[in-house]
């Protein structure tokens, strides 16, 4: 029986919240985890998990047990750690995040590149719009978007996140050029489910503060759905700067209202202080901050 292992799902069941959603996260079948539940329950002779048709919550002995177990396999983590620190050239698997639009069109090709240049490194990149626990869920750095608020991890500034309201010229000739967020209201504006309410979007003009209008033809909880549209001439968008640049840059989307935009956001790339001197990350968070950091920092 591999007891570590066994102990690492034991730790994701609980961590993840089910057996389901430890196995989506540990890419292995609920059968699976099941199975290495059964096993660690088997050999500790003692129930880990109360089970019922609904839901599955930990027993007594076994929230003592997921306590000591977290720390062994920091202990192991750190172990492991130590001997890659030892070698000098980087290598072993990397596990970074990053928030999905920024990732797909920055991170990615960065990673591709980081890389090309580093044989002996395999990295695992997961593009979600939550934010990760580094230490929980096994990542070695993570890509965030907004204020930094754990204080345990090394953040690294990177360039401000910036959002960008654009449509083709094709538009702006039928409908006109919104000249303040005033204007809005008397233009098609293509909206983002997720974030159209959220404030740290908000348009300010002047002394007022306005919101994206949520009454459009085309919602979408994607990006580049947005985008899409935008660039068949159905009315304005609103979305980040990174995912804009190539239609911006060749004309096919023409930048609006630019004194109305939402405030700059903070970009950094965080880890662990005990994970800096992994040459693999060392590496990594050279190649990051030489692609996208802060001029002097």
């Amino acid at each position: 029986m591999d007891k570590l292992r066994n102990m690492e799902v034991m730790v994701a069941v609980v961590e993840a919240g089910s057996f389901a959603a430890a196995a989506r996260q540990l890419q292995i079948s609920a059968v699976m985890v099941g199975k290495h539940i059964q096993q660690l329950e088997a050999h500790l002779g003692a129930r880990l998990f109360q089970r019922s048709t609904r839901r599955s919550s930990l027993t007594g002995v076994g929230a003592a047990f997921y306590e000591d177990s977290k720390r062994v396999l920091e202990q192991v983590r750190w172990a492991e750690s130590a001997v890659e620190r030892s070698r000098a050239v980087p290598q072993g698997l990397l596990r970074v995040s990053a928030p999905f639009t920024l990732g797909s069109h920055v991170i990615a090709p960065l990673v591709a590149d980081f890389l090309q240049r580093h044989e002996q490194v395999r990295v695992d990149l997961q593009l979600t719009d939550s934010v990760v626990d580094l230490a929980g869920e096994g990542f070695d750095a993570a890509v965030r978007i907004g204020q930094v608020v754990d204080e345990g991890l090394v953040a690294r500034p990177l360039r401000p996140y910036r959002m960008v309201i654009a449509a083709t010229p094709a538009y702006l000739a039928r409908q006109g050029t919104p000249q303040g967020a005033a204007d809005l209201d008397r233009h098609q504006c293509l909206s983002h489910s997720v974030w159209q309410r959220r404030v740290e979007w908000t348009l300010r003009d002047g002394d007022e503060e306005f919101l994206w209008p949520g009454n459009a033809r085309f919602v979408c909880n994607q990006g580049d759905g947005l985008r899409q549209a935008a660039l068949r001439s159905l009315g304005l968008v609103m979305q980040p700067e990174v995912l804009l640049a190539g239609d911006l840059a060749s004309g096919a989307l023409v930048p609006v209202m630019q004194h109305c935009l939402p405030a700059q956001r903070p970009m950094h790339l965080v880890y662990a202080p005990d994970r800096r001197q992994l040459p693999k990350l060392a590496r990594f968070v050279e190649c990051v901050v030489e692609s996208l950091g802060v001029e002097g920092r």
